[in-house]
């Protein structure tokens, strides 16, 4: 990993046909819509992470509404909930010199818990913006799970990644309603 640092917004799988019935989609989506804009008038590049299984070049598989990828901006396709699992993101990550990551995501108990612990394990410093992610309930052998923003936000992080030297935190990206500018990176 290169020695000088830099800050990456990573998007996974905020697709047309992975968001609806996600917890608070229309808010999140309009929150990492903005995080997005303000990574790109900061200068902070934006890799996008696809989950290919939605339909590859279908409107399914197409950046959901209001996100949209800029020309140039690194398109990862995935098949796997890791990001980083057969993927040529660590190589996208590494050719941007970055090695703190800003998450931003859908489906925060599978895909995006699992590419913010190989992040860390990969030696990047992680973190999830906490009002920039969702899921949807989940069903498992008949026992349905309703878990609140909070919790699922815990369920991704932690002070202690357990990795010397990398930490992995959670931040608000809207501290409040009268304070839209505040910096993630």
């Amino acid at each position: 990993m290169p020695s000088s640092g830099r800050t990456v917004v990573l998007a996974i799988d905020l697709q047309a046909d992975v968001m609806p019935g996600c917890f608070d989609e229309h808010s999140v989506l309009a929150r990492a819509a903005s995080l997005v804009e303000r990574a790109r008038d900061g200068g902070v590049p934006v890799v996008w992470v696809h989950h290919d299984p939605v339909g590859v070049g279908t409107p399914e598989w197409e950046l959901a509404a209001p996100l949209r990828r800029d020309e140039g901006e690194p398109l990862v396709r995935k098949s796997y909930r890791d990001s980083f699992a057969d993927t040529n993101l660590r190589e996208t990550l590494d050719a941007l010199g970055a090695t703190r990551l800003v998450i931003t995501g859908a489906q925060s108990d599978f895909c995006v818990r699992t590419t913010m612990q190989r992040a860390a394990a990969e030696g990047y410093d992680v973190t999830l913006v906490s009002d920039a992610h969702t899921t949807v309930d989940t069903e498992w052998d008949g026992v349905r799970s309703q878990v609140s923003r909070s919790s699922r936000t815990r369920t991704c992080t932690s002070r202690d990644c357990g990795i010397p030297g990398r930490s992995s935190r959670s931040r608000r990206m809207i501290r409040s309603r009268s304070d839209e500018s505040r910096a993630l990176y």
